[in-house]
């Protein structure tokens, strides 16, 4: 048979795509702009049909109705990162967490330690080989897409096909819709006053020639902001975003210093505007990897200069981030700052920054404090933080004792509450 008849058999309707679907299975969903919007509409109108069915992904973007506490025993959300749609379910307990590394989730599928009967999926238009282009999300979804009982696609030529290994054949495919809707837009976040005076601490810090890892955030991209007049930066990311493009576009990153993949920009998923997917379309400067290439440590090492720059909720005087919590709370995920941190620290003159607001709820609560609250998901540990950024400045905490950690990080704390935190420290006998 050949490609394109081959295509024709499997195009379908999304209810039939997700007939597809069996009691009890499990489903994998790419991140964030990856989900198929049509497909998973018709799973939430179908929901009812079902019984002990799991969706899960590591950001979900849009709230679809079986995001629905009253049909968990039909089909249940799970999380491996929480956002909008989900954190008030996960914090409530009728949404599902799943904690990973985000570089260790396709190995963890391989294995089964993570189940993946059914993967639904935005895809590319198919080329002439058979190919479609996974593009907005490599992720974990290549991983179970070699996994899965059913493999079913959401073409949309709104998709960019990007090279990379990134790619699913048609004879990999169980059924497949087509829909023309414009591929989610998802805006930079809004940056301040305090965020641009911690971009422009980390800004003045990173070298020419250094390959950048920004995670997403109003400081990370404060920080870009600022780099626009640097010269042959690099990219090897898992997002790769609108700051990123604006860098890209400034002439300042060429990739040309880069040790690994030089020449090449390296993501896992991309999260941005339509001219982003228009720039990812075909273009040979960009590959689109699973998730376990781009954040793996070793792999990203491999380029001296690594900077990998990542935000946190909160860190104690020992320097243990708590970057996914309020507390106990649920509140994002782990994701890929601990694989980034350990990769720059691992790079020849890499830098790994934490960055941080020095207060939160309008300078009433200190976001540096002696001990974590109670129940904190720990995401960047102790042994791994190196460089914290506050808008009150730098601390360097790698290769220093408690005490000295203790100083600096009290040092970039807010004035007005040096003193309390002074006082807590000699309790705890770190001054």
């Amino acid at each position: 048979m050949s490609i394109q008849n081959l295509y024709q058999s499997k195009r379908c309707s999304a209810p039939e795509a997700i007939g597809l679907i069996q009691n009890g299975d499990f489903v994998i969903v790419p991140t964030g702009v990856g989900e198929p919007p049509t497909l998973l509409t018709a799973l939430s109108e179908q929901r009812r049909q079902f019984h002990d069915v799991k969706v899960a992904q590591i950001l979900a973007v849009r709230k679809y109705g079986y995001i629905d506490p009253e049909t968990v025993e039909h089909v249940r959300p799970v999380a491996f990162f929480f956002g909008a749609g989900t954190r008030a379910g996960g914090q409530a307990g009728w949404i599902d967490f799943i904690p990973s590394y985000f570089s260790e989730m396709p190995s963890q599928i391989e294995r089964g330690q993570i189940p993946a009967d059914v993967v639904l999926t935005m895809a590319s238009p198919m080329d002439q080989h058979g190919y479609f282009s996974l593009s907005l999300g490599a992720d974990y979804t290549m991983a179970a897409v070699a996994k899965a009982r059913s493999v079913v696609l959401e073409v949309n030529p709104n998709v960019p096909f990007a090279y990379g290994n990134c790619h699913v054949h048609i004879s990999q495919v169980s059924a497949l819709i087509e829909s023309i809707e414009p591929v989610l837009e998802v805006g930079l976040p809004k940056i301040g006053p305090v965020q641009e005076a911690i971009g422009k601490y980390v800004a003045d810090m990173i070298d020419d020639g250094s390959t950048l890892q920004i995670g997403y955030g109003g400081i990370p991209d404060a920080v870009v902001m600022q780099l626009t007049r640097k010269h042959d930066l690099g990219i090897h990311t898992e997002m790769i975003g609108d700051g990123i493009l604006t860098l890209i576009e400034s002439g300042a990153v060429t990739n040309r210093k880069k040790n690994y993949l030089p020449g090449k920009m390296v993501a896992t998923f991309a999260l941005g505007s339509r001219k982003l997917y228009q720039f990812m379309d075909r273009n040979p400067g960009l590959e689109i990897h699973p998730v376990d290439f781009t954040n793996d440590p070793y792999l990203a090492a491999k380029n001296d200069k690594l900077v990998a720059i990542n935000a946190t909720l909160q860190i104690d005087f020992m320097g243990q981030c708590g970057s996914e919590s309020l507390g106990y709370l649920p509140y994002s995920g782990t994701g890929g700052q601990t694989d980034f941190v350990r990769a720059a620290n691992r790079s020849r003159d890499g830098k790994a920054f934490i960055v941080l607001p020095a207060t939160a709820k309008n300078d009433c609560i200190s976001r540096i404090v002696p001990t974590l609250a109670p129940g904190t998901h720990v995401s960047t540990s102790k042994n791994d933080i190196n460089y914290v950024v506050t808008e009150f400045g730098v601390a360097q905490l790698r290769g220093k004792s408690a005490k000295q950690r203790t100083q600096e990080l009290i040092a970039i704390a807010h004035p007005n509450f040096r003193a309390e935190l002074t006082e807590s420290a000699r309790q705890m006998q770190l001054l």
